[in-house]
């Protein structure tokens, strides 16, 4: 009896929290053609547009209502600062991401944009190895913080008016 008077609360007190589950995002297009789905960053747009909208992702661009366009990506490193010796103590990560959404046919849903997103790390030498790896953990963050924008923004997006010639 008891644990389902807990189970009630737990039930209640996440209800009136505003807690939901993250649910499908409504684009304006049913089919979408992704133009680079063998990268990193093509795999993991096709998952998730697949998982969190009604789109279909489509392999040729004819049957596509949406083409999904990535022009550019690209990562970078530069020093923040130094030790008194001389040796470095924090880099800045940057990862660039440029891509459009356009419908084939002249139409924009997303023109050109571009999303930059950076991150502090600091840098022991005596740790490498392991900061090697912390740096490739924080670009697959930062990867996936821009698929979701990228996802956010196309859900966002409106269908681009007929062309009349």
């Amino acid at each position: 009896m008891s644990s389902r008077v807990l189970l009630l609360l737990v039930v209640i007190a996440l209800a009136g929290c505003g807690f939901r589950l993250r649910g499908y995002a409504d684009v304006p297009f049913e089919t979408l053609y992704v133009s680079d789905t063998r990268s990193g960053l093509g795999l993991e747009l096709k998952r998730v547009l697949e998982a969190g909208t009604s789109a279909r992702v489509v392999s040729d661009t004819r049957q596509a209502q949406a083409v999904l366009e990535i022009s550019g990506e690209g990562r970078s490193r530069e020093i923040l600062s130094l030790t008194a010796a001389g040796r470095v103590r924090e880099f800045m990560l940057r990862y660039r991401l440029s891509y459009r959404v356009h419908d084939g046919r002249g139409g924009e849903y997303i023109p050109s944009s571009a999303i930059n997103l950076q991150r502090d790390m600091t840098f022991q030498d005596e740790l490498a190895l392991a900061k090697e790896h912390e740096e490739q953990l924080l670009f697959r963050d930062m990867q996936s913080e821009a698929v979701q924008l990228i996802l956010r923004r196309m859900s966002a997006a409106q269908r681009p008016p007929p062309k009349t010639e």
